[in-house]
Order: C-alpha cells, then sequence, then structure tokens
C-alpha cells in the first residue's frame, strides 16, 4: 500500500503544474543573470558566450536553441506555465516589437547585482561577461512602463496583479571574484553590497508599484561542477558526505542569510508588499541529498555537457565547444554545462516554490488565489 501511495505521489508531481495553481498573475517581470535569461544575451549580439545559440542547449523542451543556458526550460519558464502565461518575452524582443502585456524577461547572461564600475575600481573589469547589471535592467523596466500603464491608478491595478522576480542575481559577482583568486574571507566583505543592491532594487520596484515580488537566494555553489573543478582539494575533510565542498556552500548561506534580513526590513518597510524568499538553496540540497530519489541517476555533481574531467567540466572545453559532448539523457543530471541546471532540475525548483516548500511565505497562499 505503501509503494502505491508512493507511485501516486510522484504521478502528482508530475502532472503540469498549471493543474496545481490558482491563474492569479497576469502578468511576470524578472530581472536576473543566465539562470533565468530567455535570450537577452543572444539576442545583443554579444559573442561572450556564443554556444548558447545552438545545440545541444535548448535540445530538450524547445529542440532548438533558444538563449537559455540549459537543454531546456527554466525555473522562470515554469512558473509562467504555472499562471498560465506565456513564456516570458526577452527585453530585447519586447524592444523589436513583441508583446509585454503578460510580462518581460530583462534577465541578461552574465550580470551582476553591483554595477559594472565595482569591478573596474576592483581591477576586475576585464572578466565581466556585461555592463548590464540590475540597476541596467531596472532602467530598461523603467522606459517600458509608460508602454504597460499610462498613470498611477493604471500601474497600479496592472502591477496588483503582476509577480515580479529579483534574481537570482549576485551569484556572478562571487564568481568573478572567486575565479580571479579571491578568498572566502575576502569575499564576505563584498556581501553586503550585494545585498544591498539586491534589496535596493527590490526597494525601488515597490517604488513603481510591485506589490508581489520574490527574491531567490544563492544555490549551493560548493556543488557545482566548476567550483568543484577549479578549487579541487586533497582534503578528505573539505567535503561533505554528498562531495560538495563545504566552504563555498557556507558562503552561499552566508549570502543567503543576509539576503533573509534585508527582505525582512523591506516587509517592514512596505507592509502592504508581499515579499517572498525563494530558498534555492535548500531545493537544490534535496536532490542532491537523496538524488536517486529525484531521478538523478546520473549524479548531481557531474555535468551532463562537457569536456572530461572528474566532474565532465573542462574550461578549454565547455558545452557546446570542440572537444564537449552532452550526455545521452539530461533528465537524468542536474547539472547541465557545469555552471547551470537541466531543465529537469529547474522543474524540481520550481515545483518547490510553486507549492511552498522552498517559498517563504508560500508563492500559493498570496491574496490574488481568492
Amino acid at each position: 500500500m505503501k509503494n502505491k501511495v508512493f507511485i501516486l505521489v510522484i504521478l502528482f508531481q508530475t502532472v503540469d503544474l498549471a493543474l496545481s495553481t490558482p491563474k492569479k498573475y497576469e502578468s511576470i517581470f524578472n530581472f536576473g543573470d543566465s539562470l533565468s535569461d530567455t535570450g537577452n544575451l543572444l539576442l545583443s549580439g554579444a559573442l561572450v558566450f556564443p554556444v548558447i545559440g545552438q545545440l545541444p542547449y535548448g535540445e530538450t523542451f524547445f529542440q532548438h536553441a533558444t538563449g537559455r543556458c540549459s537543454d531546456g526550460r527554466l525555473i522562470i519558464d515554469f512558473i509562467a506555465e504555472a499562471f498560465s502565461l506565456p513564456y516570458l518575452q526577452p527585453y530585447l524582443a519586447v524592444k523589436q516589437g513583441q508583446s509585454s502585456q503578460h510580462g518581460v524577461n530583462f534577465a541578461f547572461s552574465g550580470a551582476t547585482a553591483l554595477d559594472a564600475e565595482f569591478f573596474f575600481q576592483r581591477n576586475m573589469g576585464s572578466i565581466l561577461w556585461t555592463n548590464n547589471s540590475l540597476n541596467v535592467q531596472l532602467g530598461w523596466f523603467r522606459k517600458l512602463k509608460s508602454d504597460l500603464c499610462s498613470d498611477n491608478e493604471s500601474c497600479d491595478d496592472f502591477f496588483k496583479k503582476s509577480l515580479f522576480l529579483v534574481g537570482e542575481i549576485g551569484g556572478n559577482d562571487y564568481n568573478y571574484a572567486f575565479f580571479l583568486g579571491g578568498s572566502i574571507k575576502q569575499l564576505q566583505s563584498m556581501v553586503p553590497s550585494v545585498v544591498g543592491a539586491i534589496a535596493n532594487a527590490t526597494s525601488a520596484l515597490i517604488e513603481e508599484g510591485a506589490v508581489e515580488l520574490m527574491v531567490p537566494g544563492n544555490f549551493p555553489i560548493g556543488c557545482s561542477a566548476v567550483y568543484l573543478t577549479l578549487f579541487e582539494s586533497p582534503k578528505k575533510e573539505d567535503y561533505d558526505r554528498h562531495g560538495c565542498l563545504k566552504a563555498f556552500n557556507g558562503f552561499a548561506k552566508y549570502h543567503n542569510n543576509q539576503l533573509k534580513q534585508a527582505l525582512d526590513t523591506l516587509r517592514q518597510k512596505y507592509p502592504h508588499a508581499r515579499i517572498f524568499y525563494a530558498d534555492y538553496y535548500g531545493a537544490a540540497m534535496r536532490y542532491v541529498h537523496a538524488p536517486l530519489h529525484h531521478g538523478f541517476y546520473g549524479g548531481t555533481l557531474k555535468a551532463c555537457c562537457g569536456g572530461g574531467g572528474p566532474y565532465n567540466f573542462n574550461i578549454s572545453a565547455r558545452c557546446g565547444h570542440p572537444g564537449s559532448e552532452a550526455c545521452k539523457d539530461p533528465s537524468v543530471y542536474s547539472n547541465w554545462d557545469g555552471i547551470h541546471l537541466t531543465e529537469a532540475a529547474y522543474r524540481h525548483i520550481a515545483l518547490a516554490l510553486i507549492n511552498g516548500s522552498s517559498s517563504h511565505p508560500p508563492l500559493i497562499s498570496s491574496p490574488l488565489s481568492d
């Protein structure tokens, strides 16, 4: 009997998310980096990461490359599906005439929470993929706002039915610094600035009329193939029992705790707004702790697409580049290319946000669902 119940639970979890979620949002506006970019980097014509414009990127669901840094859909895509909304148009497509009434995606691969000036002042500017930081994305939103509504009353009416996602962002701020040799202790001093930038952007959106905002934390970067490869340690005690680097996961939790405190402050300042914390860390660690239970028979630390090595991440043969190869079935892997996740992993995380197990407060408990 227990086995039958377990099978039923799994079956219900694989049903389209839209079936279990009330339709309440009429539009979604997303800000972030490559974890949620649905095509802005590709449309920009930048040659920083051109492989996302060709297979195997996009092979799983779309069956062609879309500019998403994954084999298929992202968290933002699953959230749109859950509320019966179309996939978000990237901002640069909207500029070319696409409709924006159901929302817009401002996320840009490589984007940082802090402005580019911060990195140039610290001699780290040369490693930046883009200058389209969170502040730049806010500027894009403000330019577009007049196309969405004409006055305060119409804007208030429009945005009260909208969900704003502010991130995940901030991961690249740390990635750039870590990859240039920064220590965890050095980077901890960056956290207040990064968290402050995210909080300021959230505050600015509320001032613009947003009332429902989801702000995600950072992923467990110590379980990421790129970190496991670049910061491999000969010391067994540097790894947890799942094979993740403890110190880097500790850093991610440090950022997340600071972010949660900042969001608590914003809730006090804006009691009329509903600010959700999205626990990406906790959602990801569930399948790291129990990969087989979640269907990740290929593992959670090794990349599906890459150029070899213990974690199938090779800086000189990254996914899509000569010398790399994609696995036959990305759905049994959680890590796609060493940096980004597979559609299967993103779906698990999106489900956790929708059902409330990794969203604080639960996304589905919003008053708009009445």
